[in-house]
Order: structure tokens, then C-alpha cells, then sequence
């Protein structure tokens, strides 16, 4: 049993979004995954979905994407990312699937991890960031806590969250999410969201204890990695 993490899926079965437009790492991308997961991934394992799943913009236009996801080894546990408009009541999303959990100011959990998320947004430390970008940042910030919060709540204290958006982008550059994430000794980070030319500007590795790990699909080659044994 191991816990792997992967990000922007970006599928789009029932949208005009081909992603090869976007450069050869996109070629063929779903079935790359498929082909990815069905090979290490197995029905007792638990994969950490960091957003950006579709291309929908309402459950009609996605829900055949979730049911492929459903039909994939292993559980699942999701959060939301920008381009996930399809993401409608949390109560909903988690009464769908047995094998899909869906994070929204609440907590799931992997052997003694509380895994928690939340969707993040453009960092509003950063100077082009707009009044209404640090509006939604600092709710955000707050569903963050939320979630570690709850996780708290039903006893764990070892954490893992999931952020779609990076949560820093340099090293000695702080941010509030960081605060949050040190005050709640958090172990591990999962993000993606960017791709690309910003692949560079990523930040991969140690802040203190915690470890940040980039998992965008196209980063990673869509093959999910393992972040516990």
C-alpha cells in the first residue's frame, strides 16, 4: 500500500481542449496516464489528485471524466483547481464514488496522515498581485487552515496537504501559505498549476521539515509519483 500524487489531469473527453497544443508533452496524454497508473498502481493504494482535473464547465460536460478516474486503481483524493468549474456542492462530490474523495474545508486521511488542500491562488505577496487576487488569497488562506483544522479535529498530526497553486516560488521568498503550513508542522507539500517556461521559476525540495513536491501532469510525464511507501 503507498500513497502517489499527480496533478492537472486537464481532460477533456467532451470539450473542444485538445492539449497538444500546448507542446509534445501533451501528446497522447490521457492514455500515457492510464497506461502510468494501471501499470503501479494498485487497488490498495491511494493517489492524491492536486486539481485542474477537467475541462468541463458543468457535471453534464465531466461527469464521464470522473467516472474514468472511478475506474482507475486505487483511492482517490481530490481538490479543486482553477480550471474546475464543474466543481459543484462538496456533499455532492463526496456521495458520487466509493473510491473518490473530494477536499473542501475538510480532511481526509492515508494510514496515520491527515491529508488535507485547499485550491490556493496567485501568491499575493507577489507585486502584480491585484487587491482582488489577495482577496481570494487570504480565503484561501483560511480554508487551508480549515482543513488542517479538521484533520486536527479527528486526531492526526502528522499532515499532508495539497495546494493547486504553488505555494512559494523561491526559496528565502516566505508566504503566508508557508507560515501556515510550518505552524502546523505539515511533512509534505503536493502542487502543481504551472507549466512550461514557469516550470523554472518552481521550487522543489526542503523548507525546515517540510518537503514541496511539484506534480504537474506534463512535469512528471503523467505518471503518478510516490510520495510514501
Amino acid at each position: 500500500m503507498s500513497l502517489y500524487a499527480i496533478s492537472d489531469l486537464h481532460l477533456a473527453f467532451n470539450v473542444d481542449k485538445p492539449m497538444d497544443i500546448f507542446g509534445s508533452k501533451w501528446e497522447n496524454h490521457v492514455s500515457r496516464l492510464e497506461e502510468n497508473w494501471r501499470r503501479k498502481i494498485t487497488e490498495e493504494d491511494t493517489v492524491l489528485i492536486g486539481g485542474d482535473i477537467s475541462w468541463g464547465m458543468n457535471m453534464d460536460e465531466t461527469i464521464e471524466e470522473l467516472d474514468w478516474i472511478h475506474r482507475l486503481p486505487g483511492k482517490k483524493i481530490i481538490i479543486k483547481g482553477n480550471h474546475d468549474y464543474w466543481w459543484n456542492s462538496i456533499t455532492k462530490l463526496n456521495s458520487m464514488y466509493d473510491n473518490m474523495k473530494f477536499i473542501q474545508n475538510n480532511s481526509f486521511s492515508y494510514e496515520d496522515y491527515g491529508i488535507c488542500g485547499t485550491r490556493g491562488w496567485i501568491i499575493a505577496e507577489e507585486e502584480n498581485a491585484s487587491e482582488h487576487d489577495k482577496k481570494i488569497y487570504n480565503r484561501e488562506l483560511l480554508r487551508l487552515r480549515m482543513s488542517i483544522e479538521d484533520a486536527r479535529k479527528k486526531g492526526f498530526t502528522k499532515i499532508i496537504a495539497m495546494i493547486h497553486y504553488p505555494p512559494i516560488l523561491e526559496k528565502d521568498n516566505k508566504t503566508k501559505l508557508v507560515e501556515i503550513l510550518e505552524e502546523y508542522n505539515v511533512e509534505k507539500v503536493i502542487y502543481g498549476h504551472i507549466h512550461g517556461q514557469g516550470l523554472s521559476r518552481a521550487f522543489k525540495g526542503f523548507i525546515g521539515e517540510c518537503e514541496y513536491i511539484l506534480t504537474s501532469g506534463d512535469f512528471i510525464d503523467f505518471d503518478p509519483i510516490k510520495i510514501i511507501e
